[in-house]
């Protein structure tokens, strides 16, 4: 009896462990654009699981309300590294009203298909006190999708104007002409006997 809980114990911490080991940390930072912008401030902490592509895929673990200055009218969001002092992803540019009262912003990352983020954007979403009582930062994850791969060896016939020529749906008659000849054949021959 001790065996087995021992055993189920250890089960249970080893799932566990393997199922953190997928989960990643994003580290997203901010940078007001402004005429003599500052480094880029940490703006949010996103721990998201890359193998699954559902609205609960990402979680924000911490988040700091960014200190913008008041000429901003812009900021800059992305994943930086500050001991390189490198975004290590693309960036995008956001309004600073994203920040305003009344919304939640709302962190997108683009995950390619390892699980790295190459994109980060933020979007407010306006509050409904009716409909939510969750106020705070929301994220999500976008993971890529292969694109659409060429069919081979498969001749692509195309008009004298070089447009591609899609083949004409062939007719009931055209589909199925043997097969009406068939039926007149046997009808004839079972004819012809009946008259014998």
């Amino acid at each position: 009896m001790k065996f087995s809980s021992v055993f189920t114990g250890l089960t249970a911490l080893a799932l566990a462990s393997v199922a953190s080991a997928a989960d990643r940390t994003a580290a997203i930072y901010i940078q007001p654009i402004t005429q003599s912008p500052g480094a880029p401030a940490p703006l949010a902490e996103i721990r998201y699981d890359p193998t699954t592509v559902t609205s609960d895929a990402a979680e924000v673990t911490s988040y700091e309300a960014p200190e913008i200055p008041d000429e901003a009218r812009l900021v800059r969001v992305g994943v930086y590294n500050p001991s390189t002092k490198k975004w290590e992803s693309s960036t995008s540019v956001a309004s600073v009203d994203n920040f305003s009262k009344g919304y939640s912003p709302t962190l997108i990352l683009s995950v390619d298909a390892k699980g790295d983020v190459f994109s980060a954007a933020l979007k407010g979403v306006r509050i409904d006190a009716g409909q939510t009582r969750d106020f705070g930062p929301q994220a999500l994850v976008l993971t890529t999708e292969p694109g659409k791969q060429p069919e081979l060896n498969k001749p692509i016939v195309l008009s004298p104007e070089g447009n591609k020529v899609e083949p004409e749906e062939k007719t009931f008659l055209q589909k199925y002409w043997w097969m009406i000849g068939i039926v007149l054949v046997m009808t004839m021959a079972g004819g012809g006997e009946q008259g014998k």
